[in-house]
């Protein structure tokens, strides 16, 4: 990989495993200095003794890289703070934010209860407005800076027993936006992703039925560190007019996805009534509806 973030500092957030991991190593590897964030906890959050972080910077060491860790959890507004301080006492700026840490709670949405919404929502929403609000004075005193935030086609699109989740998720790709429109006048560029990896985030599909078989057989072949080199690019200086985009990138494919705009009109120059709407509005949008679809009913081909 070439050398296109030279003099550049990241902070990586969750980039202990998976998809975090390999956007750690592939920014080194490309010329960045790493702040490794990873809290080494269980899938669901929990604590946990294993500290992956440290296997990262070890590797990115032992390739002559510069890094260092953070063990602090993005959900806390302070500590995501000093991650955000940590990176520039250590490295002396800060340039690039990847928001990658989450952690999920699946369950179905009439038997979701209050904590299991609110600590999914903590760690994905709250952790990306925490750790992007954190930077956002650096980037905005420097005139420059990079945030790059994982969505999910979960929230994008759609799927079973994750509204915890997908709410999180479709969230980031708003508070995405949002920091585009708000930032760029400072030179300061933001745009969400929505990775599709076969990771331990998705290892508690069920593979049941023969139809489930086939889906995870599919979600096998998604290698993680196949969305690494799109997010070095979109931090390069090549990428310095792309900002406010939600993309997907799985395996060899990378995807621009739509962003909700009106689709069809209906208007009545004399105003709506309940039955008015019932009688024409409603069956002169009716052919625009979207069916209940999930990711997997979307992207149905085997990954390229």
């Amino acid at each position: 990989m070439s050398r296109l973030l030279d003099g550049k500092v990241a902070l990586v957030t969750g980039g202990g495993r998976g998809v975090g991991r390999g956007i750690a190593l592939a920014l080194a590897a490309a010329g960045a200095k790493v702040v490794v964030n990873d809290l080494g906890a269980t899938l669901d959050g929990r604590a946990s003794t294993e500290q992956p972080a440290q296997e990262v910077v070890a590797t990115i060491r032992a390739a002559g890289g510069e890094a260092i860790t953070d063990g602090g959890s993005v959900a806390d507004w302070n500590q995501a703070h000093k991650m955000v301080e940590r990176a520039v006492e250590a490295f002396g700026r800060i340039d690039i934010v990847v928001n990658n840490a989450g952690i999920l709670r699946d369950v179905m949405f009439h038997r979701m209860s209050e904590a299991e919404f609110d600590s999914v929502v903590a760690v994905h929403l709250k952790g990306s407005f925490n750790v992007s609000r954190a930077a956002a004075p650096h980037f905005k005193t420097q005139g420059s800076g990079v945030y790059v935030h994982m969505s999910s086609t979960s929230g994008l699109i759609g799927n079973f027993g994750q509204a915890n989740y997908s709410a999180a998720k479709l969230g980031i790709a708003a508070l995405s936006k949002s920091i585009a429109l708000d930032m760029q006048k400072f030179g300061v560029r933001s745009n969400a992703v929505a990775p599709f990896a076969w990771t331990r985030m998705i290892e508690s599909i069920p593979a049941e039925t023969p139809e489930q078989k086939k889906r995870v057989d599919g979600l096998k072949k998604l290698v993680p560190e196949k969305v690494a080199p799109f997010v070095v690019a979109l931090c390069a200086e090549g990428a310095k007019d792309v900002t406010g985009q939600i993309f997907g990138v799985r395996n060899n494919e990378i995807y621009l996805f739509s962003q909700p705009r009106p689709i069809r009109n209906a208007h009545r120059g004399d105003g709506w009534t309940p039955e008015t709407v019932l009688e024409t509005a409603l069956p002169m949008l009716r052919a625009g509806f979207y069916g209940l679809d999930r990711s997997g009913d979307v992207f149905t081909w085997d990954p390229v």
